[in-house]
């Protein structure tokens, strides 16, 4: 390729790169405004711009619960066909344990043969009929990792889903059962970001036997129906009233909370099986959109398996005779957000509606397409991070970077004549192209960051270094400048390489096994060494052979 094309082909890559990075100058609004701006720009971490941080508890010991009852689950189906031969198995919170009671020896001898295959249970006591097994101590070590795993992917897919979440944001494990989550000011309000947070996501639907507006009603009608089968009592957490039998349980539809309330008003009380007919893990896509009546809703959107499942649902629920349709109750963590009435058969697609507001529906939306919490979570601590911080702190790293820049090109000016010129113009390339490539994939630029930029300065100055000293041997033992610089960059070029791979490694390593902060470094150190690279061995090259390039000099001004 001659001079001119290659001249130009770099030109070409250098004003592209050039291009996307003056979209970090350039208003938002003015970007979305004209076509011919570049879409994406850096955007700031949280360490920039502000925002919130919690720390969140991580109930594990509900996890444990869970799998107490699943095992209940399994010992109460390995003795389905053995008739009446296990008289009674229930979960003891306080204990931790089921506890069991069989109906003879044999019955209980089974299940010895049964726990002799189980490697998470084993038997902590017997007495008699009875037997009360546990969790081993590495079973529940499993359990914990397990909901601790699953708590932060659940989140990690709620609040940093770059399409439906908030993007940008630092969900870590912090210690054996707490959780650090880090938000970007502007990214959401504080009280939507605490609804992803603290909402489990388990979503049901289940026909409605009986309704009413006031609860107290429908609990004496529902006494004088059940009798002494009817369990009364208070729930301690919203002070409502509750009553269940075996098989239903008494479920509330509530008004929107006003400021300073925990619970809304009570709007509805639904009597429903304890046993749902769906739930929300078949679901397959969820999301927002706007009905001229009713208002931002939730279309959802359900997986071949849940689309059979809830059509005979909805047929149980319907009814030729309008008067006999039943409502469906669309219940989120134990509270009723819907209960339409079903007017037809419905399979695939179905909407949620409740009176939502905008953010509320973009909020549910999230929640049920990211799954479900299966383990309490509790906010113990949170900090608000105020954007004052993070414009001191780009402030004082953009001066830092401005003067480090300066001093490094007057030094390369004055300690290498025309070839530090070189090596400067080199280095406004390499770091215009490093902007244009993190503009172009939206990276995240913090504080650690900053560091990473400043590092890649020093790491393109140092290959410049390399390349110019390898030079000044040449000459020294008597080569020509042209032969000096075309020896100097051969022989230089794997010694570049290697470095900057060494470096690209490390850079790989801290952005695998890290988090936040320290990814953002990777980075920027990551793309910035592709960059520096790309700068020293061919736009510091291409310059040495525009001049001196093929004339025959005496001197080389290095």
């Amino acid at each position: 390729m001659s001079l001119r094309w290659r001249a130009l082909s770099v030109l070409a890559v250098v004003f592209f790169f050039t291009y996307l990075a003056v979209s970090n100058f350039i208003p938002k609004d003015l970007r979305e405004k004209h076509w011919y701006y570049p879409d994406s720009a850096i955007r700031l971490g949280l360490d920039l711009q502000g925002g919130f941080q919690w720390v969140l508890g991580v109930k594990l010991d509900q996890a444990v619960l869970n799998e107490l009852d699943y095992q209940k689950s399994a010992i109460e189906a390995h003795f389905a066909d053995k008739k009446d031969a296990l008289t009674s198995a229930k979960v003891n919170k306080e204990a931790r344990a089921i506890d069991l009671v069989f109906a003879n020896d044999a019955a209980k001898d089974s299940m010895k043969a049964y726990l002799k295959d189980q490697k998470m249970l084993t038997i902590v006591e017997r007495d008699n009929l009875q037997m009360e097994v546990t969790l081993t101590s590495d079973a529940i070590k499993a359990v914990d990792e397990r909901g601790m795993t699953q708590a932060l992917e659940v989140l990690r897919r709620r609040i940093d889903d770059p399409k439906e979440g908030v993007g940008d944001s630092v969900i870590t494990r912090q210690g054996d059962d707490r959780i650090l989550v880090q938000i970007p000011g502007g990214k959401l309000d504080r009280e939507s970001a605490q609804r992803l947070l603290r909402q489990g996501g388990f979503l049901e639907f289940k026909v409605v036997e009986q309704a009413a507006e006031s609860p107290e009603a429908l609990i004496k009608e529902l006494k004088n129906q059940f009798g002494d089968a009817l369990i009364e009592g208070v729930d301690a957490e919203t002070g409502a009233s509750t009553a269940e039998t075996e098989t239903h349980q008494l479920v509330y539809e509530r008004a929107r909370p006003a400021p300073g309330e925990m619970y809304g008003k009570v709007l509805y009380a639904f009597w429903v099986p304890k046993q749902a007919g769906i739930t929300g893990d078949k679901l397959e896509d969820a999301r927002v959109a706007f009905d001229p009546t009713r208002g931002p809703v939730v279309e959802f959107t359900w997986g071949p398996e849940g689309t059979e499942i809830f059509r005979k649902l909805t047929e149980q629920a319907y009814s030729a005779s309008e008067s006999s349709r039943k409502l469906l109750a669309i219940i989120l963590d134990g509270n009723v957000v819907s209960a339409p009435r079903v007017n037809a058969v419905i399979g695939k697609r179905g909407v949620i509606e409740g009176n939502f507001s905008t953010e509320e529906a973009n909020t549910l939306s999230v929640i049920l397409t990211s799954g479900s919490l299966k383990i309490p979570i509790t906010i113990e601590e949170e900090r608000i991070i105020g954007p004052a911080l993070g414009a001191d702190s780009i402030r004082l790293g953009g001066y830092a970077s401005i003067v480090g820049s300066i001093a490094v090109v007057l030094f390369m000016i004055l300690y290498y004549r025309l070839s530090g010129v070189y090596a400067s113009i080199a280095l406004v390339a390499n770091m215009t192209m490093l902007l244009g490539v993190m503009s172009q994939f939206g990276a995240t630029l913090t504080m650690p960051g900053i560091a990473g930029l400043v590092l890649t300065v020093g790491m393109a100055v140092d290959s410049n270094v390399i390349i110019f000293e390898r030079i000044r041997e040449e000459l020294r033992v008597g080569k020509t400048p042209r032969a000096a610089i075309e020896s100097g960059f051969h022989r230089s070029l794997w010694t570049i390489l290697d470095a900057n791979i060494t470096t690209l490694i490390a850079a790989i390593v801290l952005y695998s096994y890290g988090t936040g902060p320290i990814k953002g470094f990777a980075v920027t150190l990551a793309i910035g060494l592709v960059t520096s690279v790309f700068a020293a061995v061919v736009i510091t090259r291409l310059l040495f052979h525009i001049y001196p390039g093929q004339r025959l000099v005496k001197d080389l001004s290095i």
